[in-house]
């Protein structure tokens, strides 16, 4: 339910703290002890919550980090739809990582990269990393075609949405299996300019 502007409500709202709670603690712990070594009692009981409450909101243990998955999503599709129409797709994709939420998602990167790490190499986590991915790019789509003038059933935006979230994911993969990775921006900006997208962009609108 929500309210007339299409506000979530305050239950829905309530919801979904209780699922970004769960979500972050599951994070720390994987990150902290590994995903076989947590259970789901581990998570509930460092959630401060019930058996019940942990599996009302999530049907298994792979299913704590959706929201966490989600939750990056909707932010890129945030930064870039405020972005200027005609600025480089790489610039905007830049100023999307030095946003304040951005910033705080990595203000641990050591944790944010066994996270990734735990992401990458479970593979029931890594489908879902894979579905939001998939998500990412249908939400990506209008943006992208308010960018470059193009339809949403374009083919050629499509492939753009595409390209944009293989460079961010593989960047993201290789910046946390590094033993001394270079800053994840700069990584991200290498991988636009190797896939050329400000191109791929601009021949989007032609």
């Amino acid at each position: 339910m929500t309210t007339v502007r299409g506000r979530p409500s305050l239950t829905e709202r309530r919801r979904q703290e209780t699922r970004m709670e769960i979500a972050e603690t599951a994070a720390a712990l994987f990150s902290e002890r590994g995903y076989e070594a947590t259970t789901v009692e581990d998570i509930a009981s460092a959630a401060g919550i019930s058996l019940r409450t942990f599996y009302r909101y999530c049907a298994a243990k792979e299913d704590a980090l959706t929201p966490v998955l989600t939750s990056s999503v909707g932010a890129l599709v945030e930064q870039l739809a405020g972005r200027p129409v005609d600025e480089p797709l790489t610039s905007a994709v830049r100023a999307a990582f030095d946003a304040p939420a951005s910033a705080q998602r990595l203000a641990d990167p050591d944790k944010a990269r066994r996270l990734i790490r735990v992401m990458g190499s479970v593979p029931a986590i890594r489908t879902r990393w894979l579905a939001a991915g998939r998500d990412m790019q249908d939400q990506l789509i209008p943006v992208l075609a308010a960018r470059t003038g193009a339809t949403e059933h374009s083919m050629e935006v499509r492939l753009l949405a595409c390209a944009l979230i293989d460079a961010l994911s593989v960047a993201m993969e290789h910046w946390a299996w590094q033993d001394e990775p270079a800053d994840v921006a700069e990584l991200t900006r290498r991988a636009l300019a190797y896939l050329r997208v400000d191109e791929l962009q601009a021949a989007a609108r032609g």
